[in-house]
């Protein structure tokens, strides 16, 4: 575990580092942020980086289960059963719900889902933007899908361990020597995706409650992604290492991402798998594909994200 106290960071010196990485201003359309920086040629590049077309899913099952990392289950359960009267076929339904913006469901972060000092990305106001009918500005509906390419950052994997334990924070200089390791670069339109090994700790010690403790990016790692222009981040915790080092912040990478630079983020994805099959394949590289539901007005989407190597 870091020592907590070195890493702490003031809510001054965050707000400095908020204007330096801030894009603000950059982008038509505005409600894309990040993703604009995705073009045909990025997802050719993307396509050519698929090789055996193992194509490994990203998203945890549909967790209905109360725990301490699951305070909001979500829904399912039957609405037909096929008992119904004549004529055939009989036909078998479910329903599912979920409040998704949790530690349980794989799910992507829209621009209007996070403000800092009362603003979205944009600088748009978050009363104005956000309502009960949703959001009117930075909506997941204005993202629609991405195809691009992704990297992983195995962090367990470089280190030699089977997890980074809650707390751990992940610095600028983790992710050179994560790149240097496992032979990636992370550059212009590309997804970044963290594995810290949650799930694999989850199973073999139980879960534990992730909002208070959990590893995961330190602010000071933030102004080297942005230099490296990517368009989405996402790993299996929700990218932020907790407890926050930034006094009275509880998400700051979120609060950096989403509302500085208008990267939206992709939450607690099941990368044990992917780790797995980009170890066989001697590669961190792959095709992404993301495509959240078309929701109007969301803040977000639950999403099953697939890389393809």
């Amino acid at each position: 575990m870091d020592n907590l106290d070195d890493d702490r960071v003031s809510r001054q010196e965050f707000d400095a580092l908020f204007d330096t990485v801030r894009t603000w201003g950059r982008w038509t359309p505005a409600d894309r942020g990040a993703w604009n920086r995705v073009t045909p040629d990025h997802v050719r590049r993307a396509a050519g980086l698929v090789r055996s077309g193992t194509a490994v899913p990203l998203g945890l099952p549909w967790d209905t289960r109360p725990g301490p990392d699951n305070d909001r289950p979500a829904l399912h359960y039957m609405s037909d059963l096929g008992d119904v009267e004549p004529p055939e076929p009989a036909a078998h339904k479910d329903f599912i719900a979920v409040d998704y913006h949790g530690k349980a469901v794989s799910h992507l972060d829209a621009l209007s889902h996070i403000a800092y000092r009362g603003q979205l990305y944009e600088g748009r106001a978050a009363r104005e933007a956000v309502g009960s009918g949703g959001a009117r500005f930075g909506s997941v509906q204005a993202l629609g899908p991405l195809v691009t390419k992704g990297v992983l950052l195995d962090l367990p994997a470089v280190l030699g361990v089977d997890w980074l334990e809650p707390a751990r924070a992940v610095h600028s200089a983790d992710v050179i020597a994560a790149e240097r390791a496992l032979g990636v670069v992370v550059d212009d339109g590309c997804a970044v995706l963290l594995r810290t090994g949650r799930f694999r700790r989850r199973r073999k010690l139980g879960p534990w409650d992730v909002g208070a403790a959990s590893a995961g990016f330190h602010v000071d790692a933030v102004p080297l992604l942005a230099e490296r222009g990517l368009a989405l981040l996402g790993g299996d915790g929700d990218s932020d290492v907790r407890p926050s080092p930034v006094e009275g912040l509880h998400s700051p990478v979120h609060a950096l991402a989403i509302t500085a630079m208008g990267v939206p983020l992709l939450d607690n994805l099941e990368l044990e798998a992917l780790s797995v099959a980009c170890a066989e394949a001697e590669r961190y590289e792959f095709m992404i594909v993301v495509t959240p539901l078309n929701v109007p007005g969301g803040t977000g989407s639950p999403v099953n994200p697939v890389a393809v190597l």
